[in-house]
Formats: C-alpha cells, structure tokens, sequence
C-alpha cells in the first residue's frame, strides 16, 4: 500500500480510487429509460428511470430465448428437435398479424435452432408461441413460467403475459431487470450466446436482418435485442464485450430508429471511455503484519478474506480514501479469521465502503509466567 504512516495504536493507509457505485452526472440521453451496467462488478455507470416499470416490446424475447437456452441446457430439449407451427402460431404471428414474423407455415414442423434464430434476428412472434406452445401447453402457461423464472433470477419488477412483447398493460419490466437478464444470459449460457451476435438469418426463402444497431458498428457489440411498439417507444438491450470488460445497456423510449442508433453507440462508448475496474485487493491479501500482545508469536498478518475489484470513473479517482483501522499490539489470544479491523473506502458523492480485516494466522497466549516475563519487557524496553 501506499502513502502509509503510523500513530500510537493505529494504522492508517491513503490511496487514491474510485467507488464501486459509481456516478455519472455528466451524460445525457433521450430516452424514457435507460440503465449502462458493468457486467464484472454490477456497478450502474448511469442510470434514469431504470427501476421504473415500462412495456419492454420485443425485449421481452430475450425472457423466451432464455427459457429455451435452459431447456437446452438441462437436456429436454435439443436444437435438431423440430416443434409444430399451429393455427394459433400462424395467426397471432403470421404475416397478417402485423407484428414481426419469421413467416412460419401453419401445420409445418421448424427446428428449434431455426426458431431461436427466427426470435433473436428476425424477432418473429410467430416463432414464439411456436417455442411457447411446445414447452408449455399454451402462451399463457409458457408467460407464468417466464414470470417465474424471470423473479428466480433477480428480475423482482418483471411480469410477462405473453411470449413476444406484444402491446399489454400488465406486461411490464423495468431496464435493470433487463440488464439483469442479459447479463445472466451471458453467463449462464455461454455456449449458446453466439445467436445474439447473427446479423442475418434466412427462412423459406426470405431473408431478414438483424435489427441491433449496434453490431458491425459498435467494437465488441455482440447482442442482445430491440424492440418497438407506440407505446414503448424504440428500445435495445445491447452489450459489448472490449479486452477484459463488458457493459451492458438497456434503452427504452426513443423517438426514432436514428435515435435508436445514435443514442446506445454514444453511451456504450462513454462507459468504456470514463470508466474502467480495478483490482484493489486480492483474496487473502496480507495489508500489514502486525505486533500481537502476550501471545506465542510475535506478530500476526492482517488479511482480507475476499477480493475487492471496483468499477471506477475518472473524474471520482482523486476524491477517494481509504483508511485501514486497527489496535496496535493486538492482544492474544487470536483465532484465524477473527475480525481484528477495517478498511474504509470513503467517496466524495456515495456511502462508504467498509471491508473487515481479519488475522491471517491463531496466535494462542502464553503461559501466566511468560505472559509476566513478557509485560516486563514491555515496560522497560517497549517490547511484547
């Protein structure tokens, strides 16, 4: 550590960092909400509107996708397995609905694989109540199952009432919740993410593209989805991966489709620009060693038991301290692990970040006559 100096009894350590939740108050977007996340640390780089509840339109297809990625995963499902188009399929997402399609036949049988790539690129509703069906019975059940998973991993503000995001008053999510979802579709299914990424699919002859502006145009850009009804207004849920880092944004609310590409291009960038993740401590990190009173060793390390890596902006770096706090000789008897301290993070714009320091090492105490011997010394020569 640097900056290190020590008064009677206590030890305290400067450095210069940033906090974890960092703040951004210099950037303007806009949309109706909008949430830019860091994948690794989970810290909100900006954030408007983003626990608000909002219509997700197509968005809500990445809940579909990932039920379908889970059924993959745990086997029940495979992606050469073909699933029946039924009537129901063809009209409420067929090409006379009026909403996006993947142009299915009624009575055909279509590959799951086809399907997702008829979700994710071509956003074909008429390919989610085909996926939505199949697993479940009917649209509906398949909308109580989204819901359930949806609330199992995180998303507490999202309830689904059908497959594909079409217009519903009580369909409702917010923009973390949406980030939170592609961020655990990222890292639950790795193997599988890749169909984020296709900027093309081709079906019965018809071929469609991809409607995130950001892949080819954004480095890193590798998913996730758009989506747009009047009422929601134009939206994406984006992530982009460069070197060791991700962000993830979700946008909702634009005007335009020109919005649509100028606004998460711009956000994306800055994020990237203004911030970056630090490693402040390593996992068992010894930050002192320190004098131990009547015990049977001399000293004792003091360590953190937990790595602490933080997502910090540029403009907070200056401001921040940290302060490591803890008596000096500690007594023994010392058992490893025991909480001997603290270090505090403190920032000029957000609460205070307090980390235990614990002993590294069990430090038992001497016997009554060395303990004696030992106090001697001490008085006389300032030695435990």
């Amino acid at each position: 550590m640097h900056n290190v100096f020590k008064s009677i009894g206590y030890f305290v350590i400067f450095m210069t960092a940033l906090s974890q939740a960092a703040r951004a108050d210099t950037i303007y977007t806009e949309a109706r909400e909008a949430i830019l996340v860091d994948a690794a640390t989970g810290a909100v780089l900006f954030s408007k509107s983003g626990d608000e509840p909002m219509p997700p339109a197509s968005m809500s297809k990445m809940m579909s996708v990932y039920m379908v990625f889970s059924r993959l995963k745990e086997g029940s499902l495979s992606l050469d397995e073909t699933l029946p188009v039924s009537e129901n399929a063809w009209r409420k997402g067929g090409a006379k609905s009026g909403g996006s399609t993947m142009f299915l036949k009624p009575g055909s049988r279509v590959k799951v694989e086809d399907l997702l790539r008829g979700i994710i690129v071509q956003s074909g509703n008429d390919a989610c109540i085909v996926i939505a069906e199949a697993l479940a019975g009917s649209e509906t059940a398949f909308a109580e199952a989204m819901t359930a998973k949806a609330r199992s991993i995180g998303m507490t503000n999202s309830t689904f009432v059908n497959s594909t995001g079409w217009p519903d008053p009580n369909h409702r999510t917010t923009a973390k919740d949406l980030a939170i979802l592609a961020n655990r579709t990222i890292q639950d299914f790795p193997e599988l993410y890749h169909f984020y990424s296709e900027q093309a699919f081709e079906f019965n002859g018809i071929r469609q593209f991809n409607r995130n502006p950001l892949l080819g145009r954004s480095p890193g850009a590798d998913g996730l989805k758009t989506g747009h009804t009047k009422e929601a207004g134009f939206g994406l849920t984006a992530s982009a991966k460069r070197g060791d880092r991700r962000l993830t944004l979700v946008i909702n609310g634009l005007p335009s489709k020109k919005a649509r590409m100028e606004e998460p291009l711009r956000l994306i960038d800055w994020g990237f620009r203004e911030f970056n993740n630090y490693a402040l401590f390593k996992a068992g990190e010894v930050i002192d060693t320190v004098s131990v009173w009547l015990g049977t060793n001399a000293t004792v390390p003091l360590i953190v038991k937990d790595p602490l890596f933080l997502t910090l902006s540029r403009k907070d770096r200056a401001g921040m301290k940290v302060t490591a706090t803890y008596q000096k000789p500690i007594p023994a008897p010392i058992a490893a692990g025991q909480k001997v301290g603290t270090v505090t993070f403190t920032f000029p714009r957000r609460e205070a970040i307090v980390v235990p320091l614990i002993a590294g090492d069990e430090v038992s105490q001497l016997g009554a006559f060395s303990r004696v011997i030992s106090a001697v010394r001490y008085i006389i020569f300032g030695e435990s």
